[in-house]
């Protein structure tokens, strides 16, 4: 009995390892979309905006619906999704500095941002290269600047970045979504017999917005929605819904779509050219609208088509997910923040841990719709969402304006619960206390265990009477251009 039971021990390591042999890897294609809003999509609700093929992936997968990004715009945001880390580790905070805004309305001293994700991380790229895959990307990379590298440097074999989204030289191809989605194509066609991983960041439809001219004339003969009406947001979202089209269609000609893991997502939230409601703000802030995304899992024998999934995720968890998937070893003496999704793919409704978190410790001009206040998008402030509560800690009025024995007054803590007022208008902080107190504890926690560096001085230049500033006006003290696309 003993010699049976170590042969079928041994019998089961074997199916372990060919389960785990390159020949079963699913391919991975990621698409990120660029400033894609929460409610930019067909499938999310839009009443002007057409996204029919997004509309059949979702029916075709798994949509989550509290899915987040890691960081309130563009820089931040991929290096949590590339290094699977949260801000505090990476220090990449904002798009070049965090400084941004009139220097006098600023009651503290900025914390520095990284320029650019380190090139001593090992990146999504490098750990599944590390596990037999072929990788490319295709679109925008953002995270070399002026202390990082270069996607050729950071794992990727095949790196197809597009000018065309930036230059609008080619009125076919305006924001280069088709050339990237064709390169991709010919990725995917290139090494269909061996496991890939395809990186799929689109410019679209991060500014400045452009369209096809059909496209543009379609939508401006268009009846206007209540909640959404510009025809070039428009025209230029169902562009980017015509290449990931097109995409999908070549996955199917390649025969490829039974055996690849693919997730759909965006970056951060829309921009105020497009209303989020029911959510609050827009890129830039942590408000909701700022940072919960449309998200999609398609992958066929483990996702069921047209499920949902209501658990909060965030960005650092695709690196560990994906990992998982392709059987991959985690990379040593680098932290990841976090976890596999993989339980939640296949039915299951909770994962291993009880809260996420952000931490921004510096300044965005440009304010938000619905925004805490008239002149930034962002102040310094660190954010967790636990369960269906959400705390905000602003640590000008935490520091400056009495801490914890200056709750009642100082307005450093908002609480809402998400669950109950997904549009974040009543702040629970002074009706339930000891709510507050229990996910205030657990931030302050998180804040010194991920050694976040916070803002401690206030700033000599600060004098609010030096200046009156109208929302979107600049004035003497702006550190960079009001510029709510970065």
């Amino acid at each position: 009995m003993k010699r049976i039971i170590q042969l079928l021990a041994l019998g089961l390591a074997v199916v372990s390892l060919h389960a785990a042999g390159p020949a079963d890897k699913p391919n991975i294609v990621f698409i990120l979309a660029d400033d894609l809003g929460w409610k930019d999509t067909g499938y999310t609700g839009s009443d002007f905006y057409e996204t029919p093929n997004l509309d059949r992936l979702a029916k075709g997968g798994m949509v989550f619906t509290a899915a987040y990004a890691g960081g309130a715009n563009c820089q931040p945001s991929r290096a949590c999704l590339m290094s699977g880390q949260y801000t505090p580790r990476h220090g990449v905070y904002a798009v070049g500095s965090t400084d941004r805004g009139p220097k006098n309305l600023q009651r503290m001293v900025p914390v520095p941002n990284r320029d650019g994700l380190a090139p001593e991380k090992v990146t999504l790229a490098k750990a599944l290269k590390a596990a037999g895959y072929v990788t490319g990307i295709f679109g925008k990379w953002h995270l070399d600047g002026r202390e990082g590298a270069p996607p050729e440097k950071q794992g990727f074999d095949t790196v197809f970045e597009s000018g065309a989204g930036w230059t609008g030289k080619d009125p076919a191809d305006p924001k280069g979504i088709f050339s990237v989605t064709r390169a991709a194509g010919g990725f995917m066609e290139t090494n269909r017999d061996r496991p890939f991983f395809l990186y799929l960041p689109y410019y679209a439809i991060h500014g400045p917005l452009q369209a096809r001219a059909a496209t543009l004339a379609r939508f401006r003969a268009k009846q206007p929605g209540a909640q959404h009406q510009r025809p070039l947001y428009a025209a230029c979202t169902c562009d980017l819904d015509e290449g990931i089209g097109l995409l999908l269609q070549k996955m199917t000609d390649l025969g490829l779509d039974q055996n690849t893991l693919l997730i759909f997502t965006s970056d951060n939230g829309g921009t105020p050219q497009s209303s989020q409601e029911p959510l609050r703000g827009n890129k830039g802030c942590y408000y909701e609208g700022g940072i919960r995304e449309p998200m999609i899992v398609r992958w066929p024998g483990v996702t069921r088509p047209g499920t949902r999934c209501d658990v909060p995720v965030i960005s650092q968890d695709f690196y560990s997910t994906l990992l998982a998937a392709a059987n991959a070893a985690a990379p040593k003496g680098q932290v990841l923040d976090g976890v596999s999704l993989a339980p939640l793919f296949k039915g299951e409704t909770t994962l291993p841990r009880n809260a996420i978190f952000w931490h921004f410790p510096g300044y965005l001009d440009a304010p938000v719709i619905r925004g805490r206040d008239p002149v930034f998008r962002t102040r310094p402030v660190s954010v967790i969402r636990k369960g269906d509560w959400k705390l905000f800690l602003y640590h000008e009025e935490w520091q400056l304006d009495g801490g914890r024995a200056g709750l009642a007054t100082n307005n450093a803590v908002e609480l809402y619960n998400v669950a109950a007022d997904i549009g974040e208008r009543n702040n629970r902080a002074l009706t339930d206390p000891a709510r507050r107190d229990e996910l205030l504890a657990d931030l302050l926690d998180w804040l010194k265990s991920s050694h976040a560096v916070l803002p401690t001085r206030p700033n000599p230049a600060y004098n609010p009477t030096a200046a009156a500033r109208k929302p979107g006006q600049k004035i003497k003290g702006d550190n960079q251009p009001s510029d709510t696309d970065n």
